[in-house]
């Protein structure tokens, strides 16, 4: 089954993922996997290294004429500032004397203090380094190619923005393909206009005030067949796992799937999804309010997640904070961030999406080949067409 690792800096010489457990024969066109590395870049709000970065991947094993050998696949995306940071952040010398301090005043939301004590490390780079949202750019590059094992599924993700800050989108009664189609025409990734302007304006107020801002994007995806996932672990159920996926992503503080935390605000009858027969079709539901899971399986509706991120805790008019040396009350440390990430995150929940549904669909189907993944996923589907 589908494993991955990713390993590498934000500031370093680059980063590296490694898949393990994709079929044979799967043919990948790396400028696919650029192209998923340049939404990632793009969004109102990102910072100056988004001038700087142009992500390319470069395979360095497991692919031969532009296909999978079954073995493991190693991506390499460099990071072109390595070049500003080559004394920083050299592998094996440390700089010369009086030429680096290190960094000891943490910045309140991230990982800087916590992982210094956690790892004993007196240069906050140490921590903030890994822990920096660069590396997702690692796992958007995996996700691609999940996505391309999929789409030989007939299975796609898209992803759409539905707030920053306090500017909302209205209710998106659109399909899901339809929304993430008009998501890629918005430089916020929003499918409604007017909301569109108003996360602008919301982020250039935020920017003004040396401030940041969250919000909240969707992940969909549509050609899902019923019974990925199962019931009967807790572990295998596939919403703790595409939860436990998008959490992962930095900055996400809430993850729900369909209604969500509106379901606890109504009663049952305005909750559950009633079901129907229909020849040809089979079974179809009217409504989709469990986003696509029921039990931990996907039933066959498209599969609807929401993750909230938080307002990026680099602020330029940085928060309180403590020397880690002197004890002694200081301003927090400031490093080179986005105003608001929102857009580029949503294209990082697709990715993790992707992955986890690549390892449900290889739980289901298996297959040492792409061919004959396929072919069981075909076999399964004329199954549930007789049902």
């Amino acid at each position: 089954m589908l494993r991955f690792l990713t390993a590498g800096e934000s500031h370093g010489p680059a980063l590296t993922v490694i898949l393990e457990g994709l079929p044979a024969g799967l043919r990948i066109p790396v400028e696919r996997l650029d192209a998923e590395l340049a939404r990632r870049q793009t969004g109102y709000g990102r910072g100056g290294r988004m001038q700087i970065e142009r992500d390319r991947v470069v395979v360095t094993a497991g692919l031969r004429h532009g296909q999978t050998l079954g073995s493991p696949l190693c991506l390499t995306i460099a990071n072109r500032d390595w070049e500003n940071w080559q004394g920083e952040m050299d592998p094996e010398r440390a700089p010369a004397a009086g030429r680096s301090a290190p960094l000891t005043r943490p910045r309140p939301g991230h990982a800087d203090l916590a992982g210094a004590l956690k790892y004993d490390r007196e240069d906050l780079r140490d921590i903030l380094e890994r822990a920096s949202a660069r590396e997702t750019a690692a796992r958007v590059a995996a996700g691609a190619v999940a996505k391309l094992l999929l789409a030989e599924m007939g299975i796609a993700i898209g992803s759409w923005v539905e707030s920053i800050g306090s500017a909302q989108a209205a209710p998106m009664l659109k399909p899901p393909e339809r929304l993430a189609a008009l998501a890629e025409k918005s430089d916020v990734r929003c499918p409604d206009p007017r909301a569109s302007a108003a996360m602008r304006r919301a982020i250039d107020r935020a920017r003004r005030a040396g401030d940041t801002c969250g919000g909240i994007f969707a992940v969909a995806a549509w050609g899902l067949p019923p019974g990925l996932g199962s019931h009967v672990q807790w572990d295998r159920r596939l919403d703790a796992r595409l939860a436990s996926a998008l959490f992962s992503i930095p900055a996400i503080k809430g993850v729900e799937n369909g209604l969500g935390f509106t379901a606890a605000r109504l009663p049952g009858s305005r909750v559950h999804d009633p079901i129907g027969y229909r020849t040809p079709g089979g079974y179809f539901r009217p409504s989709n309010h469990a986003g696509g899971l029921e039990g931990g399986i996907t039933n066959g509706a498209p599969l609807v997640l929401r993750a909230a991120m938080k307002p990026i805790a680099t602020l330029r008019r940085p928060l309180r904070s403590v020397d880690m040396r002197t004890k002694r009350k200081r301003e927090a440390g400031v490093e080179r961030s986005d105003v608001c990430a929102v857009p580029a995150a949503a294209v990082v929940g697709e990715a993790m999406v992707a992955l986890v549904l690549t390892q449900a669909c290889q739980e289901k189907f298996g297959g040492d080949s792409r061919g004959e993944m396929t072919a069981n996923w075909r076999a399964y589907r004329r199954r549930l067409a007789a049902r």
